[in-house]
């Protein structure tokens, strides 16, 4: 089946970004777009939706309030129509559950038009201004082509998995599969957590809970010297605004790629509350006798093998501090090892019209643009060496989707909060050293 209409843009993947910019455009008369998405409905991260865990941002950062509080797609729109806008009131905790956003997802995946679920883009080509989407109806094997002048990429990041510990054979498993393999993982008699972030802590304490009910041991070990909590006071969070991407999408890209590695615990780190639970958990288990179950951090696992004899693991750690390397055993892995972005097979034949970095990345625009004239392709959650922590940020998704539909529309439909810190993440240029000092201040007034 053909779609003879060209739309305004085909978007790919429907994820909470893609979805978020669904909503934001159903009250846009003048803005036509089909979404794409080879999954059969709409699921968030299903293996880690471990029962109680919440998100780490509060509900205000659903798919769209940041962009229109009035939006019919609002999470508090979504509680009011489940009966269940009094209970969260009541609640008085400002982070919803995990399952609950995954829920309130779904609702506005049923509501707002244009998704097209079961499709899996096999194709993008461009010709005469309009690019040509082929796409596999997953069900049926059957072949449909979607029309649109620009494109919308949020086809998501894909589990990243260090190279000793891919492709191992046995129960080895990303945190991307992990609810899904729980009940085999709690029957091998020992686990190991490798990871340093909010996913390795879940799972950890969700796996240490019952250990002594179903009699196994869980281990932890992480190559990060310490546990780090993620930092969320209020001017370090100034750092998700238009200002500091600004400022960010600046600088040369080396610093901005050193920069990533410096500010991971910013938002790759554990939640505060998460790191004293598993404390709490740890006292109150330890009551009773021995815990089963250790925390290692510092090491990295340089090396891993599958003893299908013995049937375990034997992994290779090596701590940096001590510049030694010792071998230990588990009978099961969780890798909550996070996600990496990915350039789809399905661009190659456009390539040519992408802007490419240095590193074989896409240079992506301030606008989130990154095809040769700057007005066709967008991105969602695919520039983070470009626009640093705010990329995966759920709060930042309607300002980004507000950019992506002003531009794609030659107007304001959604006001963009251009200023909203408080702080300057650089000098002004007339500040620069050897500047003379009261030249720069009678140039700043």
């Amino acid at each position: 089946m053909n779609d003879a209409q060209v739309h305004d843009f085909v978007a790919v993947g429907i994820g909470p970004f893609n979805l978020g910019l669904a909503a934001l455009c159903a009250p846009v008369p003048d803005l036509s777009g089909v979404f794409l998405d080879d999954s059969e409905e709409f699921s968030w991260h299903p293996g880690m939706l471990i029962e109680g865990t919440t998100l780490q941002v509060p509900f205000l950062a659903d798919l769209v309030t940041m962009a229109d509080p009035t939006s019919p797609y609002s999470y508090l729109a979504y509680l009011k129509a489940t009966g269940r806008l009094y209970p969260f009131f009541i609640r008085e905790d400002f982070q919803p559950l995990r399952a609950e956003y995954d829920a309130y997802c779904r609702w506005v995946a049923e509501r707002v038009p244009g998704l097209r679920w079961g499709r899996r883009v096999e194709r993008v080509e461009h010709a005469d201004g309009v690019y040509r989407v082929t796409a596999r109806v997953v069900a049926t094997g059957a072949e449909e082509v979607h029309l649109g002048r620009r494109l919308v990429l949020g086809a998501g990041t894909v589990p990243s998995v260090p190279a000793p510990l891919r492709d191992l054979p046995g129960p080895a498993w990303h945190t991307a599969q992990y609810l899904q393999h729980k009940e085999e993982l709690q029957t091998l008699g020992h686990v190991t957590v490798v990871g340093s972030g909010q996913s390795a802590a879940e799972v950890y304490l969700d796996l240490l809970e019952d250990a002594d009910r179903f009699g196994y041991r869980v281990d932890w070990v992480t190559r990060a010297p310490r546990f780090f909590p993620m930092e969320v006071t209020k001017l370090t969070l100034e750092m998700t605004s238009p200002e500091y991407a600004r400022y960010h999408h600046a600088l040369p890209m080396a610093r901005r790629d050193a920069l990533a590695r410096e500010q991971r615990h910013l938002f790759k780190g554990i939640s505060g509350d998460l790191v004293d639970a598993i404390y709490d958990t740890l006292y109150r288990k330890g009551r009773r006798g021995e815990v089963p179950t250790s925390l290692l951090t510092g090491a990295e696992v340089t090396g891993a093998r599958w003893d299908a004899l013995r049937r375990e693991y034997v992994l290779e750690l090596h701590h940096e501090e001590q510049g030694r390397t010792v071998a230990r055993t588990t009978r099961g892995l969780v890798l909550a090892t996070g996600y990496r972005a990915e350039v789809p097979m399905f661009l190659d034949p456009v390539r040519d019209r992408i802007r490419w970095d240095a590193r074989g990345r896409y240079d992506v625009a301030f606008d989130h643009s990154i095809d040769v004239d700057g007005r066709e392709i967008y991105v969602q959650n695919a520039e983070e060496h470009t626009h640093s922590l705010l990329s995966p940020d759920l709060g930042m998704g309607p300002y980004r989707n507000s950019v992506i539909i002003n531009a794609m529309c030659g107007r304001e439909v959604y006001v963009v909060e251009e200023h909203i810190a408080y702080q300057s993440f650089g000098v002004e240029d007339a500040a620069e050293v050897g500047a003379d000092p009261l030249v720069a201040l009678g140039a700043a007034r």
